[in-house]
């Protein structure tokens, strides 16, 4: 046993095993960290959430509008359908559509909000085919809250144009349609209407992942440690001792 303790092998892989437990032990400690500021982002948004809706004028009177995301809003205005955009590769409720995204000019403003207005079924056998989604013509009021652009996916092309896209990339889009939109969208909600569906997900700055994440971390720590007792401590000491027994039995006299 005290040969072992000053081999160069038993300190090489005690500094191995120092480096290891420690490190997974620090990332543990970094992702729970982690998760209390998600926890915190969370609470904020679950706070915004339970604010009172804003109206047009709040919303546009806002010294910073993305300070609003999240929060509710009921806003009054009139569609421009002719700038309806479908967003594709979009999911919802386990199947993939498209996300149908229509300006909004608000009223007593000449500003535009893009409105997330709900999701439809795409037509696989004719994939150029639009679904049937109703516009009401002049003023119409909209419920939702208050959300960033619609989300960007990866693709393989340029900045895309018509009615069917893979994003919507917003300065471009001001740029091409000459609207003045707003840098933030409308995340319509409700029950299903005009064709529509609205099973948006709430938000979820994803804290379980970083308490999995430590989990695992400091699991990986702690069997760096049992691993490195077991074979370091624990079987050195136990073959020291039987190698003892055996020396002892081995020196007492014959009967």
């Amino acid at each position: 046993m005290t040969r072992a303790l000053h081999s160069p092998r038993f300190w090489i892989l005690t500094v191995a095993a120092l480096v290891v437990a420690g490190t997974t032990f620090s990332l543990g400690q970094w992702q729970l960290r982690r998760a209390a500021q998600k926890e915190a982002l969370q609470a904020a948004v679950d706070s915004k959430g339970r604010l009172p809706a804003l109206d047009a004028r709040s919303l546009l009177t806002a010294p910073n509008i993305t300070d609003d995301i999240h929060r509710p809003a009921t806003l009054k205005g009139s569609w421009r359908a002719d700038h309806t955009v479908y967003l594709d590769n979009r999911p919802m409720s386990g199947k993939t559509g498209f996300v149908v995204v229509t300006p909004l000019v608000l009223e007593g403003s000449a500003q535009v909000i893009l409105v997330q207005r709900g999701w439809v079924p795409r037509n696989f056998a004719d994939r150029t085919r639009l679904p049937d989604v109703a516009t009401p013509a002049g003023a119409v009021t909209v419920e939702g809250r208050i959300a960033p652009p619609p989300s960007r996916l990866y693709e393989f092309t340029g900045a895309e144009s018509g009615r069917i896209r893979q994003n919507l990339d917003l300065p471009a889009f001001r740029t091409e349609t000459g609207l003045p939109l707003l840098e933030v969208s409308l995340l319509q909600t409700g029950a299903a209407s005009e064709g529509l569906l609205r099973e948006w997900a709430a938000p979820n700055l994803g804290v379980d992942k970083h308490y999995g994440y430590a989990f695992q971390w400091f699991g990986l720590c702690g069997l760096m440690i049992i691993l490195y007792g077991w074979f370091q401590l624990v079987l050195p000491l136990r073959s020291h001792l039987r190698n003892s027994s055996r020396g002892e039995k081995s020196r007492d006299p014959l009967p």
